[in-house]
Protein backbone atom coordinates (compact mmCIF):
# COMPACT_ATOMS: atom_id res chain seq x y z
CA UNK A 1 0.00 0.00 0.00
CA UNK A 2 1.14 3.55 -1.06
CA UNK A 3 2.28 5.85 1.63
CA UNK A 4 0.80 9.15 2.17
CA UNK A 5 2.02 12.38 0.96
CA UNK A 6 4.03 13.85 4.15
CA UNK A 7 2.20 17.25 3.33
CA UNK A 8 -1.19 15.66 2.63
CA UNK A 9 -1.03 14.12 6.11
CA UNK A 10 -0.04 17.57 7.78
CA UNK A 11 -2.60 19.37 5.75
CA UNK A 12 0.40 22.00 4.92
CA UNK A 13 1.11 22.99 0.95
CA UNK A 14 4.38 22.07 0.27
CA UNK A 15 5.78 25.72 0.71
CA UNK A 16 4.82 25.82 4.46
CA UNK A 17 7.55 27.62 6.29
CA UNK A 18 8.72 26.03 9.84
CA UNK A 19 6.00 28.02 11.80
CA UNK A 20 3.19 26.90 9.42
CA UNK A 21 4.83 23.18 9.92
CA UNK A 22 5.13 22.70 13.85
CA UNK A 23 1.96 24.83 14.33
CA UNK A 24 -0.04 22.62 12.18
CA UNK A 25 1.94 19.48 13.74
CA UNK A 26 0.88 20.63 17.08
CA UNK A 27 -2.61 20.49 16.28
CA UNK A 28 -2.46 17.26 14.66
CA UNK A 29 -0.98 15.77 17.40
CA UNK A 30 -3.29 16.66 19.98
CA UNK A 31 -6.00 15.61 18.17
CA UNK A 32 -4.73 12.24 17.51
CA UNK A 33 -3.02 11.60 20.76
CA UNK A 34 -4.04 8.07 22.18
CA UNK A 35 -4.41 9.52 25.71
CA UNK A 36 -7.05 11.71 24.41
CA UNK A 37 -8.90 8.71 21.85
CA UNK A 38 -9.29 6.00 24.53
CA UNK A 39 -7.53 3.05 22.60
CA UNK A 40 -9.02 4.29 19.05
CA UNK A 41 -6.71 1.56 16.77
CA UNK A 42 -7.33 3.94 13.87
CA UNK A 43 -5.74 7.36 15.80
CA UNK A 44 -3.00 5.26 17.02
CA UNK A 45 -2.15 4.99 13.13
CA UNK A 46 -2.88 8.45 12.34
CA UNK A 47 -0.78 9.87 15.30
CA UNK A 48 1.94 7.59 13.96
CA UNK A 49 1.48 8.96 10.54
CA UNK A 50 2.04 12.60 11.62
CA UNK A 51 4.70 11.88 13.45
CA UNK A 52 6.64 10.44 11.11
CA UNK A 53 6.08 13.09 8.22
CA UNK A 54 6.81 15.77 10.48
CA UNK A 55 10.18 14.40 11.88
CA UNK A 56 11.10 14.36 7.71
CA UNK A 57 9.97 17.97 7.06
CA UNK A 58 10.91 19.90 9.75
CA UNK A 59 14.42 19.00 9.57
CA UNK A 60 15.82 20.50 6.20
CA UNK A 61 18.05 17.85 4.32
CA UNK A 62 15.38 15.26 4.68
CA UNK A 63 13.38 17.26 3.50
CA UNK A 64 14.71 18.63 0.61
CA UNK A 65 15.68 14.68 -0.15
CA UNK A 66 11.95 14.19 0.06
CA UNK A 67 10.61 16.81 -2.18
CA UNK A 68 13.29 15.47 -4.80
CA UNK A 69 13.04 11.34 -4.43
CA UNK A 70 9.44 11.06 -2.20
CA UNK A 71 9.00 8.36 0.09
CA UNK A 72 12.33 6.59 -2.11
CA UNK A 73 14.57 8.55 -0.34
CA UNK A 74 14.14 6.96 2.92
CA UNK A 75 13.90 3.25 2.09
CA UNK A 76 16.10 0.52 1.93
CA UNK A 77 18.13 2.75 4.69
CA UNK A 78 18.58 6.04 2.56
CA UNK A 79 19.02 8.71 4.47
CA UNK A 80 19.38 7.21 7.63
CA UNK A 81 20.97 4.47 8.99
CA UNK A 82 19.18 2.91 11.49
CA UNK A 83 16.18 2.44 8.38
CA UNK A 84 13.55 4.88 9.73
CA UNK A 85 13.58 8.42 9.16
CA UNK A 86 14.81 10.06 12.55
CA UNK A 87 12.85 8.02 14.98
CA UNK A 88 16.02 7.45 17.37
CA UNK A 89 17.39 10.00 19.77
CA UNK A 90 16.46 13.48 17.61
CA UNK A 91 12.65 12.31 17.58
CA UNK A 92 12.42 11.49 21.51
CA UNK A 93 13.96 14.75 22.30
CA UNK A 94 11.71 16.95 19.67
CA UNK A 95 8.65 14.93 20.38
CA UNK A 96 8.90 15.49 24.55
CA UNK A 97 10.07 19.07 23.84
CA UNK A 98 6.64 20.12 21.86
CA UNK A 99 4.32 17.59 23.93
CA UNK A 100 5.64 19.09 27.11
CA UNK A 101 4.71 22.59 25.39
CA UNK A 102 1.13 20.79 23.86
CA UNK A 103 0.01 19.13 27.08
CA UNK A 104 1.81 20.68 29.77
CA UNK A 105 3.57 16.78 30.52
CA UNK A 106 7.29 17.18 30.77
CA UNK A 107 9.51 15.15 32.40
CA UNK A 108 8.65 16.27 36.15
CA UNK A 109 5.08 16.20 35.66
CA UNK A 110 4.96 12.51 34.29
CA UNK A 111 7.25 11.55 37.17
CA UNK A 112 4.86 13.03 39.24
CA UNK A 113 2.42 10.71 38.78
CA UNK A 114 3.54 7.55 40.89
CA UNK A 115 3.30 7.73 44.35
CA UNK A 116 -0.18 8.36 44.38
CA UNK A 117 0.02 11.62 46.07
CA UNK A 118 -2.64 14.14 44.35
CA UNK A 119 -3.08 17.70 45.74
CA UNK A 120 -6.83 18.08 47.62
CA UNK A 121 -9.07 20.36 46.09
CA UNK A 122 -9.67 24.43 46.66
CA UNK A 123 -12.55 25.28 48.47
CA UNK A 124 -14.82 28.29 48.72
CA UNK A 125 -16.89 29.82 51.71
CA UNK A 126 -19.17 32.85 51.49
CA UNK A 127 -19.35 34.82 54.83
CA UNK A 128 -21.80 37.38 55.13
CA UNK A 129 -20.61 40.32 57.26
CA UNK A 130 -22.02 43.94 58.38
CA UNK A 131 -20.94 47.21 57.73
CA UNK A 132 -19.53 47.94 61.40
CA UNK A 133 -17.90 44.48 61.34
CA UNK A 134 -15.86 45.46 57.72
CA UNK A 135 -15.41 48.93 59.65
CA UNK A 136 -13.66 47.41 63.11
CA UNK A 137 -12.16 43.78 62.05
CA UNK A 138 -13.14 40.90 63.39
CA UNK A 139 -12.71 37.14 63.80
CA UNK A 140 -15.29 34.89 62.89
CA UNK A 141 -15.50 31.25 64.07
CA UNK A 142 -16.37 29.08 60.81
CA UNK A 143 -17.58 25.55 60.25
CA UNK A 144 -17.26 23.67 57.07
CA UNK A 145 -17.45 20.17 56.14
CA UNK A 146 -14.74 19.03 54.30
CA UNK A 147 -12.09 15.79 53.65
CA UNK A 148 -9.43 15.58 56.13
CA UNK A 149 -6.88 13.09 56.52
CA UNK A 150 -7.75 9.95 57.88
CA UNK A 151 -6.36 9.49 61.35
CA UNK A 152 -6.74 5.47 61.42
CA UNK A 153 -4.09 5.15 58.50
CA UNK A 154 -2.57 8.45 58.67
CA UNK A 155 -3.33 9.03 54.94
CA UNK A 156 -1.96 6.38 53.21
CA UNK A 157 -5.82 4.36 52.65
CA UNK A 158 -3.86 0.97 54.12
CA UNK A 159 -5.12 -1.14 57.12
CA UNK A 160 -3.68 -0.91 60.16
CA UNK A 161 -0.47 -2.89 60.22
CA UNK A 162 -0.19 -2.63 56.18
CA UNK A 163 1.65 -0.39 53.45
CA UNK A 164 0.48 0.29 49.84
CA UNK A 165 2.48 -1.80 47.71
CA UNK A 166 4.41 -1.21 44.46
CA UNK A 167 2.23 -2.02 41.46
CA UNK A 168 3.00 -4.72 39.62
CA UNK A 169 1.93 -3.71 36.28
CA UNK A 170 3.97 -0.72 35.99
CA UNK A 171 6.73 -0.93 38.31
CA UNK A 172 5.74 1.97 40.45
CA UNK A 173 5.90 4.19 37.30
CA UNK A 174 2.33 5.15 37.24
CA UNK A 175 2.91 4.93 33.13
CA UNK A 176 3.13 1.75 30.59
CA UNK A 177 4.81 2.13 27.72
CA UNK A 178 3.71 0.38 24.53
CA UNK A 179 5.92 -0.21 21.83
CA UNK A 180 4.67 -0.61 18.17
CA UNK A 181 7.43 -0.58 15.65
CA UNK A 182 9.81 2.11 16.02
CA UNK A 183 7.23 4.26 18.23
CA UNK A 184 6.90 3.90 21.70
CA UNK A 185 3.65 5.41 23.55
CA UNK A 186 2.73 5.60 26.93
CA UNK A 187 -0.68 5.53 28.94
CA UNK A 188 -2.30 5.30 32.34
CA UNK A 189 -1.43 2.21 34.44
CA UNK A 190 -5.18 0.61 34.17
CA UNK A 191 -4.20 -1.23 37.88
CA UNK A 192 -2.95 1.50 39.79
CA UNK A 193 -4.90 4.51 38.15
CA UNK A 194 -1.26 6.69 37.76
CA UNK A 195 -0.62 6.09 41.46
CA UNK A 196 1.83 3.86 41.17
CA UNK A 197 1.15 2.00 44.45
CA UNK A 198 -2.39 -0.42 45.20
CA UNK A 199 -3.51 -0.90 48.26
CA UNK A 200 -4.46 -4.71 49.10
CA UNK A 201 -6.24 -4.28 52.00
CA UNK A 202 -8.22 -0.81 52.26
CA UNK A 203 -8.11 1.07 56.00
CA UNK A 204 -12.03 0.67 56.77
CA UNK A 205 -12.42 3.77 58.15
CA UNK A 206 -11.48 5.43 54.86
CA UNK A 207 -12.06 3.46 52.52
CA UNK A 208 -8.69 3.27 51.06
CA UNK A 209 -8.90 7.02 50.09
CA UNK A 210 -6.87 8.20 52.89
CA UNK A 211 -9.19 10.77 53.69
CA UNK A 212 -13.03 11.39 55.73
CA UNK A 213 -15.73 13.68 55.81
CA UNK A 214 -15.81 15.54 59.05
CA UNK A 215 -16.74 19.65 59.78
CA UNK A 216 -14.00 21.81 61.04
CA UNK A 217 -14.48 25.04 62.73
CA UNK A 218 -11.81 27.23 61.38
CA UNK A 219 -10.92 31.20 62.95
CA UNK A 220 -10.64 33.24 60.00
CA UNK A 221 -9.53 37.29 60.63
CA UNK A 222 -11.17 39.73 58.65
CA UNK A 223 -8.96 43.06 59.11
CA UNK A 224 -10.48 46.49 59.05
CA UNK A 225 -11.47 48.14 55.62
CA UNK A 226 -12.21 45.24 53.92
CA UNK A 227 -14.44 45.74 50.69
CA UNK A 228 -17.57 43.12 49.49
CA UNK A 229 -16.28 40.45 47.39
CA UNK A 230 -13.16 40.65 49.44
CA UNK A 231 -11.33 37.36 48.86
CA UNK A 232 -9.22 35.63 52.14
CA UNK A 233 -6.94 33.01 51.36
CA UNK A 234 -6.29 30.72 53.90
CA UNK A 235 -3.57 28.39 52.36
CA UNK A 236 -3.34 24.62 53.88
CA UNK A 237 -6.87 24.81 54.58
CA UNK A 238 -8.62 23.45 52.07
CA UNK A 239 -9.45 20.14 51.11
CA UNK A 240 -7.02 16.78 52.23
CA UNK A 241 -4.76 15.54 49.43
CA UNK A 242 -5.59 11.67 48.21
CA UNK A 243 -3.22 9.19 49.80
CA UNK A 244 -1.77 11.71 52.09
CA UNK A 245 -1.13 14.11 48.85
CA UNK A 246 -0.95 17.95 50.11
CA UNK A 247 -3.63 19.43 51.02
CA UNK A 248 -5.76 22.75 49.02
CA UNK A 249 -6.34 25.88 50.01
CA UNK A 250 -9.39 27.68 51.72
CA UNK A 251 -10.86 31.07 50.07
CA UNK A 252 -13.45 33.08 51.57
CA UNK A 253 -15.33 35.47 49.67
CA UNK A 254 -16.71 37.97 51.87
CA UNK A 255 -20.33 39.83 51.10
CA UNK A 256 -21.29 43.18 53.36
CA UNK A 257 -25.10 43.37 54.44
CA UNK A 258 -27.12 45.77 53.58
CA UNK A 259 -27.42 48.66 56.21
CA UNK A 260 -29.97 50.62 57.47
CA UNK A 261 -28.50 54.15 57.44
CA UNK A 262 -25.57 54.29 55.47
CA UNK A 263 -24.39 53.64 51.36
CA UNK A 264 -21.00 52.57 51.08
CA UNK A 265 -19.01 54.09 48.62
CA UNK A 266 -15.53 53.17 48.55
CA UNK A 267 -14.03 53.70 51.78
CA UNK A 268 -16.89 56.93 51.82
CA UNK A 269 -19.86 56.54 53.61
CA UNK A 270 -22.99 58.36 52.43
CA UNK A 271 -26.44 59.14 54.22
CA UNK A 272 -29.60 61.14 53.73
CA UNK A 273 -30.93 62.92 56.24
CA UNK A 274 -34.66 65.34 55.85
CA UNK A 275 -35.07 68.70 57.44
CA UNK A 276 -37.94 70.70 57.76
CA UNK A 277 -38.69 73.52 55.49
CA UNK A 278 -37.85 76.17 58.96
CA UNK A 279 -34.54 74.13 59.87
CA UNK A 280 -33.43 74.63 55.87
CA UNK A 281 -34.67 78.51 55.47
CA UNK A 282 -33.36 79.56 59.06
CA UNK A 283 -30.69 77.15 59.60
CA UNK A 284 -30.01 75.08 62.71
CA UNK A 285 -28.49 71.81 62.92
CA UNK A 286 -28.81 67.63 64.21
CA UNK A 287 -26.94 64.94 65.20
CA UNK A 288 -26.06 61.86 63.04
CA UNK A 289 -24.46 58.18 63.75
CA UNK A 290 -20.85 57.52 63.06
CA UNK A 291 -19.66 54.06 61.91
CA UNK A 292 -17.71 53.61 64.71
CA UNK A 293 -20.50 53.64 67.07
CA UNK A 294 -20.24 57.47 67.89
CA UNK A 295 -22.71 60.51 66.77
CA UNK A 296 -21.27 63.54 65.75
CA UNK A 297 -23.30 66.86 64.86
CA UNK A 298 -24.10 68.71 62.00
CA UNK A 299 -24.76 72.59 61.05
CA UNK A 300 -27.19 74.02 58.51
CA UNK A 301 -26.41 77.39 57.84
CA UNK A 302 -29.36 79.49 56.90
CA UNK A 303 -30.98 79.31 52.94
CA UNK A 304 -29.54 75.63 52.73
CA UNK A 305 -30.93 74.15 49.49
CA UNK A 306 -32.44 70.25 48.87
CA UNK A 307 -29.46 67.93 48.30
CA UNK A 308 -26.41 69.49 49.82
CA UNK A 309 -23.98 67.98 50.68
CA UNK A 310 -21.90 68.13 54.27
CA UNK A 311 -18.55 66.40 54.11
CA UNK A 312 -17.37 65.14 57.77
CA UNK A 313 -13.41 64.39 57.01
CA UNK A 314 -12.33 60.77 58.45
CA UNK A 315 -15.54 60.23 59.62
CA UNK A 316 -15.49 57.22 56.62
CA UNK A 317 -14.27 53.90 56.60
CA UNK A 318 -10.18 52.31 56.96
CA UNK A 319 -8.77 51.87 54.00
CA UNK A 320 -7.46 47.91 53.46
CA UNK A 321 -3.84 47.77 54.89
CA UNK A 322 -3.56 51.79 55.58
CA UNK A 323 -3.87 54.30 57.97
CA UNK A 324 -5.99 56.33 55.93
CA UNK A 325 -9.80 56.77 56.19
CA UNK A 326 -12.57 57.52 53.94
CA UNK A 327 -14.74 60.62 54.43
CA UNK A 328 -18.53 60.83 55.59
CA UNK A 329 -20.83 62.87 53.55
CA UNK A 330 -24.20 63.69 54.73
CA UNK A 331 -27.11 64.84 52.08
CA UNK A 332 -29.94 67.09 53.18
CA UNK A 333 -33.36 66.71 51.58
CA UNK A 334 -35.53 69.56 52.90
CA UNK A 335 -39.19 68.02 53.27
CA UNK A 336 -42.14 69.67 52.33
CA UNK A 337 -44.79 69.96 55.16
CA UNK A 338 -47.80 68.10 54.56
CA UNK A 339 -51.72 67.86 56.11
CA UNK A 340 -51.28 71.52 57.25
CA UNK A 341 -54.25 72.94 58.98
CA UNK A 342 -56.01 76.30 58.44
CA UNK A 343 -53.86 78.29 60.40
CA UNK A 344 -50.44 76.99 58.71
CA UNK A 345 -51.96 77.83 55.28
CA UNK A 346 -52.80 81.14 56.23
CA UNK A 347 -49.40 81.70 57.39
CA UNK A 348 -47.98 80.22 54.38
CA UNK A 349 -50.02 82.31 52.08
CA UNK A 350 -48.21 85.35 54.40
CA UNK A 351 -45.33 84.47 53.61
CA UNK A 352 -45.70 83.91 49.64
CA UNK A 353 -47.74 87.18 49.43
CA UNK A 354 -44.18 89.23 50.90
CA UNK A 355 -41.64 87.14 49.09
CA UNK A 356 -39.46 89.37 47.04
CA UNK A 357 -36.68 88.26 44.23
CA UNK A 358 -34.50 88.19 47.33
CA UNK A 359 -36.24 85.44 48.80
CA UNK A 360 -36.68 82.77 45.84
CA UNK A 361 -33.57 83.82 43.79
CA UNK A 362 -33.38 80.16 42.24
CA UNK A 363 -36.92 79.73 41.20
CA UNK A 364 -37.25 83.48 40.61
CA UNK A 365 -34.34 83.60 37.93
CA UNK A 366 -35.47 80.15 36.18
CA UNK A 367 -38.75 81.63 35.32
CA UNK A 368 -37.06 84.95 34.38
CA UNK A 369 -35.25 82.84 31.76
CA UNK A 370 -38.03 80.96 30.94
CA UNK A 371 -40.25 84.70 30.22
CA UNK A 372 -37.00 85.68 27.89
CA UNK A 373 -36.92 82.41 26.11
CA UNK A 374 -40.37 82.53 25.19
CA UNK A 375 -40.99 86.21 24.20
CA UNK A 376 -37.53 85.22 22.07
CA UNK A 377 -40.08 82.67 20.13
CA UNK A 378 -42.52 85.36 19.74
CA UNK A 379 -40.57 88.02 17.96
CA UNK A 380 -38.57 85.39 15.51
CA UNK A 381 -42.41 84.28 14.39
CA UNK A 382 -43.60 88.16 13.83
Amino acid sequence: MSKRCYYETLGVVRTADDGQLKSAYRKLAMQYHPDRNNGDREAEIRFVEINEAYDVLKDGQKRAAYDRFGHAAFENGMGNGAGHPGFGADFASTFADIFEGVFGMGGAGRAGRGGGRERGADLRYNLDITLEEAFAGKTANIQIPTAVTCDVCSGTGAKAGSKPKTCTTCGGAGRLRHVQGFFTMERTCHSCQGRGQVIETPCTACGGGGRVTRERTLAVNIPPGVEDGTRIRLAGEGEAGLYGGPPGDLYIFLSLEPHAFFQRDGADLHCRVPISLVSAALGGGFEVPTIDGGKTRVRVPEGTQSGRRFRLQGKGMPILRTRQTGDMYVQVVVETPQNLNKKQKELLQEFEKNSSKETHPESTGFFSRVKDFFDGLGSSSS
